[in-house]
């Protein structure tokens, strides 16, 4: 959430970043409304506990002069009732901005660049050349059908649209991938975690998905509990409400979930494949740090993330998402995007985040510093998408006659 004693004490300047955020005018003006109504409550909640201190240091000097005290004493009444009036609508109109504030994103870093959408992030670099094929490269889904990895029509039958069967190699691949990840980063410095796939609504709350984007993800019926759209909600939850020891920063954590999203604003959108699925696989880096330290663990995930890739021998670049393009919580995001020759594109595989102490306010994650607690800098990763890294071995790994070829590093694995 962002900070409402920033916005109440520059409210022009958090705003500005707001807009650079794409937060809409509507927005924004109720967002003025509620900061100056609870300013109001405020200064009218003071005003009368100040006469009400007054009345009370005039009680007792009548008390001790012998003075009648009948009168004062009314008013003191009197007051004591309007007390509790303003202090309740001080409440409220807290209530309300606090509301409001759940579903306002976070603010980006000033250096993060300005544009509409994803055509205006900016390139940091390409790693590793893209192979030249001697013929024309094939899409992956026609690569998993043709070599028995992947069996859509059945996904289809035992859910529905957007699901997929790993079958023999496929899914092999799958569990080798996500076990090289999970060695790669733990030997990286990020202690690997099993953690649930239901999530309460707290969690979800913790980490920005609730309450804004509820209509993407899937809830059980009859308990407060949702399947996980990533493994940053639990593993990030894990120090909810909690006030870490400054000697245990930074906190770097690793761990692999299936992900199910409804992917309810994508129709249309990449329908064949398993680019964009209801359920998949990634592992995920999560890093709890100090404000100071947040920007160095950014760039050590970034880099983890980056030299995964390498090591898989998979072409691909980094990308600054623009203020049009960054994530609800993000302050700032870099996506490494891998090439995929039979779409003859750049695709994201990852998308690494900084969201400063905005998840860590939601989510009440602080850490002692002298005498002080402070609000923790959460940092989230996906290292990597599974299915994703699949599609990019496929494809760069493929060769004339339709057979794929495997990364050296996985050959241990299978």
């Amino acid at each position: 959430m962002i900070d409402l004693k920033l916005l109440q004490k520059d409210f022009e300047n958090v705003s500005a970043a707001l807009m650079r955020k794409k937060v809409s005018p509507d927005l924004i003006d109720e967002l003025r409304t509620r900061n100056e109504a609870l300013k109001k409550a405020k200064v009218a909640f003071e005003e009368v506990q100040a006469a009400q201190n007054e009345m009370s240091r005039l009680f007792g000097q009548y008390k001790k002069e012998g003075k009648d005290i009948a009168e004062l004493k009314a008013k003191v009444d009197a007051n004591k009732l309007r007390i509790g009036e303003l202090q309740e609508a001080q409440r409220e109109a807290e209530a309300a901005l606090d509301s409001l504030a759940m579903g306002i994103p976070n603010m980006p870093d000033a250096d993060v660049p300005d544009g509409e959408d994803e055509n205006d992030n900016v390139e940091i670099a390409k790693i590793l050349e893209p192979r030249h094929f001697a013929f024309t490269p094939k899409e992956h889904w026609e690569l998993g059908e043709a070599n028995g990895w992947i069996d859509f029509e059945r996904g289809v039958k035992i859910a529905h649209s957007r699901f997929a069967v790993m079958n023999d190699m496929g899914a092999r691949l799958e569990r080798a991938l996500i076990n090289f990840m999970l060695d790669f980063n733990r030997e990286r410095g990020f202690t690997e975690m099993s953690v649930p796939e239901l999530v309460n609504s707290r969690a979800l709350e913790g980490t920005g998905q609730l309450p804004k984007f509820e209509e993407d993800l899937y809830k059980t019926e009859e308990e407060d509990l949702y399947l996980v759209p990533t493994a940053e909600v639990p593993l990030t939850n894990l120090y909810q409400d909690e006030i870490i020891p400054e000697e245990a920063l930074p906190i770097k954590m690793t761990g692999h979930t299936a992900c199910f999203r409804k992917e309810a604003g994508s129709a249309g959108r990449d329908t064949r494949g398993i680019i964009r699925q209801h359920q998949f696989r990634k592992v995920e880096l999560v890093s709890i740090t100090k404000a100071d330290d947040s920007d160095r663990v950014f760039d050590e995930m970034v880099a983890c993330a980056s030299d995964l890739l390498k090591a898989l021998e998979l072409p691909h670049r980094l990308v600054t998402l623009c203020t049009g393009d960054l994530g609800f919580g993000a302050a700032k995001t870099i996506d490494l995007e891998v090439w995929l020759p039979g779409q003859n594109t750049y695709r994201e595989i990852s998308s690494v985040s900084n969201t400063r102490d905005f998840q860590a306010r939601r989510a009440k994650i602080r850490y002692k510093e002298g005498k002080k607690n402070v609000l923790a800098h959460t940092l989230n990763g996906s290292s990597l998408a599974v299915g994703r890294t699949m599609v990019a071995i496929m494809e760069n790994f493929q060769n004339e006659d339709g057979s794929i070829e495997i990364p050296q590093v996985l050959h241990k694995y299978l």
